[in-house]
């Protein structure tokens, strides 16, 4: 909880790199909220990454199951009969490097299956899932009713 100031200025930074690579449709009217952080911090599943004590990167790891992924279209979740846990609201200051392998490598010693999804717009998202070894599943649909691209990596 003492990092909660320093954890939504990090993800204020990377509202304005998504912005800054055309995307101008993820995270907006004020998401993610203080309030989103703090229950992910109570459900024991809010991140950091540090680099030399200072907070860079946050994410959410929480475990399944994930209501929104109960129902993909276009596709299939590669496996859908094990427990999984999903990584949500990843962002970092734009300095920073190595954030997504740090924070996969975390996830993976925890986990060998993990569902992710993004905003189709949300292309440095769609790379860095590829690059480290994520499938495309299909798409899921938000509470609200948004789209979002769906993928997954199990090690198992």
């Amino acid at each position: 909880m003492a990092d909660v100031d320093r954890i939504m200025q990090v993800l204020d930074a990377a509202k304005q790199v998504m912005r800054n690579a055309g995307n101008e449709n993820q995270w907006i009217n004020g998401y993610p909220t203080v309030e989103a952080v703090i229950s992910d911090i109570e459900r024991q599943g809010g991140m950091v990454v540090e680099d030399d004590g200072v907070v860079v990167a946050y994410f959410a790891f929480l475990p399944s199951p994930e209501p929104t992924y109960a129902a993909i279209y276009e596709g299939q979740w590669i496996d859908d009969t094990l427990p999984y846990h999903v990584v949500h609201r990843m962002g970092g200051e734009p300095t920073a490097r190595g954030i997504f392998a740090s924070a996969m490598d975390y996830c993976f010693e925890h986990d060998p299956n993990i569902r992710v999804d993004t905003h189709r717009d949300n292309k440095i998202m769609q790379h860095l899932f590829t690059k480290h070894g994520f499938r495309y599943c299909g798409i899921i649909y938000l509470l609200n009713g948004d789209e979002r691209l769906a993928y997954q990596k199990c090690t198992i």
